[in-house]
């Protein structure tokens, strides 16, 4: 069996392709381009996973809808159910709000075994109890044979956003600490090694998991937050250089602090694919002023699935929109988006 990943050509302007569903510089230009000014939204503004509402009175509350589509629907450490939740969760996390209730539509296979069905939504019943949300609503629809991969989800939620709190780029000071919360491209690599059937050493297992416990410890720690982003598809180089596009700022980053699991990049030299493309399902990058640096590590390691994080970088004033990694050999080069796709249904 040999893999062999999507070439990254440039995408045609005619059709949409895989490439426009996996994070990097595509899918920001399909953004931009075509589905934004369609909808009478800014073009230029900062595409957030999760919008932000006034309520009318001191508290706001914040909105966000996700679609899963993985493939395979269960792969090791999670399975689409447990993906659908925690996918909504983290973008309400990321934009300071902690999630109150959902909905869940699923869309459903003609022939879909409803044994696979039920495993599904126990996954998605004990992830709702893990994140401390409901699911209050949905919808089923039901497609012909062959017309979709056995199940796909969209999840909407809305949660509150902790009182006197403002995160996103427009925070983004030169200056600023950057940090992520623990290994990252796991996510990815497990979705490969079971879609692929390529066998490693050890077994690797995806990162799925809620992030709102670490908002939740940063809050307790009394930590001033800048940003927060969820590096899901695009792996940390498209969270990282979103933040600098909507910030109009840069980022130093040096790729050795980066926290990266052994057999994740182990698995990415065989396979030539950069770990830093993966995808990430339980991970969190926090931006924060430089005094509370410390005090914001500290806050995340409390936690279990943050006792890993890592300062990785700071942000600079220029050259905006860019982010410059320092190699393990003391080199630098731009860190930039992914031009294809060779992980199509991750998330």
């Amino acid at each position: 069996m040999t893999f062999e990943p999507h070439c990254p050509v440039p995408p045609s302007t005619d059709v949409i392709q895989l490439s426009h569903g996996g994070g990097g510089r595509a899918t920001r230009k399909l953004l931009q381009e075509v589905i934004l000014p369609a909808l009478g939204a800014n073009p230029d503004g900062a595409a957030l996973d999760a919008a932000t509402l006034a309520t009318g009175d001191v508290s706001r509350l914040a909105f966000t809808t996700d679609a899963s589509v993985v493939r395979p629907l269960f792969f090791p450490g999670g399975d689409l159910g447990s993906l659908a939740v925690f996918g909504a969760v983290n973008d309400l996390t990321c934009a300071g709000a902690r999630p109150i209730a959902l909905s869940l539509s699923l869309v459903l296979e003609e022939g879909l075994a409803i044994e696979t069905l039920k495993r599904v939504l126990t996954s998605v019943e004990r992830a709702c109890r893990e994140a401390e949300v409901r699911i209050v609503t949905g919808d089923t629809k039901v497609v012909e044979r062959g017309k979709g991969d056995g199940i796909y989800t969209s999840v909407s939620g809305i949660g509150r956003v902790a009182p006197g709190l403002d995160v996103g780029p427009h925070r983004l000071r030169e200056g600023d600490a950057v940090l992520v919360s623990g290994d990252v491209g796991r996510h990815g690599i497990a979705i490969l090694s079971v879609r692929e059937g390529i066998a490693f050493e050890t077994t690797l297992e995806s990162d799925c998991a809620p992030v709102s416990p670490l908002l939740a410890a940063l809050l307790e720690g009394d930590v001033a937050i800048s940003c927060l982003r969820d590096p899901t598809r695009g792996g940390l180089s498209a969270a990282l250089n979103e933040l600098c596009l909507d910030g109009h700022v840069g980022m130093n980053v040096d790729e050795a602090a980066i926290p990266i699991d052994a057999s994740v990049r182990a698995a990415c030299e065989i396979l030539g694919l950069d770990p830093l493309s993966m995808a990430s399902e339980g991970r969190l990058v926090v931006v924060v002023p430089e005094d509370h640096a410390d005090r914001a590590l500290a806050a995340l390691r409390s936690h279990p699935s943050g006792r890993e994080a890592s300062r990785i970088g700071t942000v600079v004033a220029a050259p905006p929109g860019r982010v410059t990694l320092t190699t393990g050999l003391g080199t630098k080069r731009i860190l930039d988006f992914t031009s294809g796709e060779a992980l199509p249904r991750i998330c």
